[in-house]
């Protein structure tokens, strides 16, 4: 097995890895992310026992169980740019051997599900309710930068979306990856399923206007009208095209399931989402532990 250079791995003093400040014991096979940090504590409240939190910048950790089942939670701050952070150095506790820095023979399959929020891009879906993405589109960019990124994608409907969108070829090159079959008939069997774009920013990429013109003006509106067969382009949100793809590339399971805050199309935005985002909070941990 080849070792991995200091430079590529790296380690803190006491031996955790660089960002996370987490070391392979700290963490569990069923992994929950979430973008903000305070929301970490949210879901482990719900926790019957918490052995371990640890934080890092933006990326708080607690470990504990729930129905006797461990779990983690994690935060990962915002955007695809953090997710290759998290994804990577998780996989690296589980699959690398940090004191050879070799690669582990056997390897550990880890399940990821992302509880976040979103703005819905059909005018039928109602705010504060959940939201569970079948596949991901990455208007990102960053799966672009690794190899075997074909082998992961779903090329026809790439193909078809751009197509329809006329895609401006300034922009990264979307690209289009299916969530966890087994995570989404395990939590999100009666759930409003859909397509969710991850977007590299809140403004601009994601159609808003504030005082810089964008682009494409009608963006949101071809979005919206994308039909691929009986799937639609149902909500955006910042982070699940990266879940999805790194998990992929590295044989891990991952769903993401968003909360619409907004309506983008009836330009609504709900009253309270905290409260029901802890009633998904609560909703998924039940379902992961059944």
């Amino acid at each position: 097995m080849m070792r991995i250079p200091e430079s590529e791995l790296i380690l803190n003093k006491d031996g955790s890895i660089f960002h996370l400040h987490l070391l392979p014991e700290d963490i569990a096979d069923t992994i929950i992310l979430v973008g903000d940090q305070d929301r970490v504590e949210v879901v482990s409240s719900f926790f019957d026992k918490i052995e371990l939190k640890k934080q890092n910048r933006e990326f708080n950790t607690h470990t504990g169980t729930f129905n006797e089942k461990r779990i983690t939670v994690t935060s990962t701050g915002i955007g695809t740019d953090n997710i290759d952070i998290v994804v990577n150095e998780l996989d690296a506790l589980a699959n690398i051997d940090l004191s050879t820095r070799t690669e582990k023979i056997e390897k550990k399959k880890l399940n990821f599900i992302r509880i976040g929020t979103s703005g819905a891009l059909q005018k039928d879906i109602p705010i504060d309710t959940p939201v569970i993405s079948q596949m991901a589109i990455g208007f990102d960019g960053l799966l672009n930068f690794y190899a075997n990124r074909n082998q992961i994608c779903n090329h026809e409907i790439e193909k078809a979306f751009v197509e329809s969108l006329n895609w401006n070829k300034q922009l990264a090159s979307p690209y289009f990856v299916d969530g966890s079959l087994e995570l989404l008939e395990k939590i999100g069997f009666d759930m409003r399923k859909g397509l969710t774009i991850s977007a590299p920013g809140f403004y601009g990429p994601q159609g808003r206007v504030l005082r810089l013109p964008i682009q494409d003006d009608k963006i949101n509106e071809k979005i919206t009208a994308f039909d691929y067969g009986s799937m639609k382009i149902t909500n955006y949100e910042m982070e699940c095209s990266a879940i999805y793809g790194l998990s992929k590339l590295l044989n891990h399971n991952a769903i993401t399931i968003c909360n619409i805050i907004a309506n983008r199309i009836r330009g609504e935005y709900s009253k309270d989402y905290k409260e029901s985002v802890k009633e998904l909070i609560l909703k998924v941990l039940e379902r992961l532990t059944a």
